[in-house]
């Protein structure tokens, strides 16, 4: 009894030591994945993109501080003349006689050029925004723009994951029919091995020994193209995860403690609560909404500030006189825009409206899509359990035609019509296993249970 008890334990404990060491590879390939797929480190640039943009939102709150600096020169164009001369010289005279002195020097009349030369203005100017409304929504805007494009990188991630799965599993059916060819090659020489021994003793046909080479060959053919079939599967897996395409790949383990929860696949599921696609979906109708608000401020005034600090002169002097400050306000009221603000409230209203019966209508495709990947499995399931008593009586009908054959009440027809069928079978349950497999990650990723954080 405790013999028993300890067998079944230890058989436990290596079923569930085999289960924990599938999944971890699989794991461990899709986290390798996440690190180096091309596609998703394009995704993972717009996210960048996207965090950027509401930096530089925010940045819009801040002051912006230029320097600008202008120089001309020019000549001729309009005067404007002064008659200092004429003006001021009868009275200097007169004070000239009156003192008996020159302290009072006569003055020459005047022409100052509209235009300057060797003129330059320096300025350091600071702008400040004190009111804007549309600074506030913008910002707004770029985070909702930032959550979205984060859900985007998941829905790939979770694509991502499905892919990678149904690759390996597609790897690990590829190398199975391999093995399975190899065997049915073994069958087919011993068949012909049989009838060569049979010919020599006289009691087979000429005919028998052709038809085995011929099967022999046949075999061959098959197995040269299973195993192209390998080299096509592991370079696309390999694709993946942006590797070499003829890099090893380990796929040998047992998948029968992955099947076993197909069942339970099948009986509950969760379908759309937790999709990125309907979250994103619901941000973008959030995205609309703020857009909305923002057209509808248009009435509201903006108001800036500024600080200009410079220096302005002919023939580049720089002191006190030269040096200025301002300060000022500018304000902006929209009065008359051709009714263009109206349209765009409009149009938003549209868009928003458009954004909802959308993120509706995936509701129910995925919901679809759900139920479908569900039906699937269980289609798939049943199929691959069918397969598995087709192989067992495939296999019984082997065993006793080539007894039957070997004793003579059988014919050699009969034995390549049962090796046939086994081969056929046992590449059945193979390629039906996989089926199931791929399907469960299709339930995988239309429920969004797989953790991808």
């Amino acid at each position: 009894m405790r013999t028993k008890l300890f067998s079944l334990l230890l058989f436990s404990v290596i079923v569930w030591v085999s289960k924990a060491n599938a999944q971890q590879l699989l794991d461990g390939y899709v986290a390798e994945a996440f690190k180096s797929n091309i596609v998703l480190q394009q995704k993972n640039i717009s996210l960048d993109k996207a965090q950027l943009a509401l930096k530089t939102a925010r940045s819009l709150y801040l002051p912006t501080v230029a320097f600008s600096t202008t120089w001309s020169t020019a000549d001729g164009g309009r005067n404007i003349p002064l008659p200092l001369g004429d003006l001021l010289n009868p009275v200097y005279t007169t004070l000239n006689q009156l003192t008996k002195t020159n302290n009072f020097r006569l003055l020459e009349n005047q022409s100052i050029n509209f235009l300057p030369k060797n003129y330059y203005d320096a300025k350091v100017r600071t702008t400040v925004p004190i009111i804007n409304t549309d600074l506030g929504y913008n910002k707004q805007i770029s985070e909702q723009q930032v959550s979205l494009q984060e859900f985007e990188v998941q829905i790939y991630k979770r694509d991502l994951v499905r892919s990678i799965k149904t690759a390996y599993y597609n790897y690990q059916n590829a190398l199975q029919a391999v093995d399975i060819y190899k065997s049915g090659l073994q069958l087919a020489n011993e068949g012909l091995r049989v009838n060569e021994k049979l010919l020599d003793g006289g009691k087979g046909l000429p005919a028998y020994v052709l038809r085995s080479k011929s099967e022999v060959e046949n075999v061959n053919a098959q197995l040269v193209s299973a195993e192209q079939q390998v080299i096509n599967a592991r370079m696309y897996f390999n694709f993946l995860l942006n590797r070499e395409a003829n890099e090893k790949i380990d796929a040998n383990f047992d998948n029968q403690a992955d099947l076993n929860k197909a069942t339970a696949l099948i009986a509950d599921l969760s379908v759309t609560g937790g999709r990125e696609e309907l979250k994103a979906l619901d941000q973008l109708i959030s995205i609309n909404k703020t857009a909305l608000k923002m057209n509808r401020q248009f009435a509201v005034p903006k108001l800036g500030g500024f600080v200009d600090l410079g220096s302005q002169s002919e023939g580049f002097h720089f002191n006190d006189n030269t040096r200025y400050y301002m300060i000022g306000l500018q304000l902006d009221i929209p009065i008359f825009t051709g009714n263009r603000n109206n349209f765009k409230i409009r149009q938003s209203n549209l868009d928003l409206k458009n954004a909802e019966l959308n993120a509706s209508l995936v509701a129910q495709q995925l919901n679809l899509a759900a139920k479908t990947a569900q039906n699937n499995l269980k289609a798939a399931y049943q199929t691959y359990q069918s397969s598995l008593k087709q192989f067992e009586a495939a296999s019984s009908y082997q065993r006793l035609i080539e007894k039957g054959y070997k004793a003579g009440t059988n014919s050699f027809i009969e034995t390549i019509d049962a090796r046939n069928q086994y081969t056929a079978a046992q590449l059945l349950v193979n390629i039906n296993r996989y089926k199931v497999l791929s399907a469960m990650a299709d339930v995988e990723r239309e429920t969004a249970t797989y953790s991808i954080n």
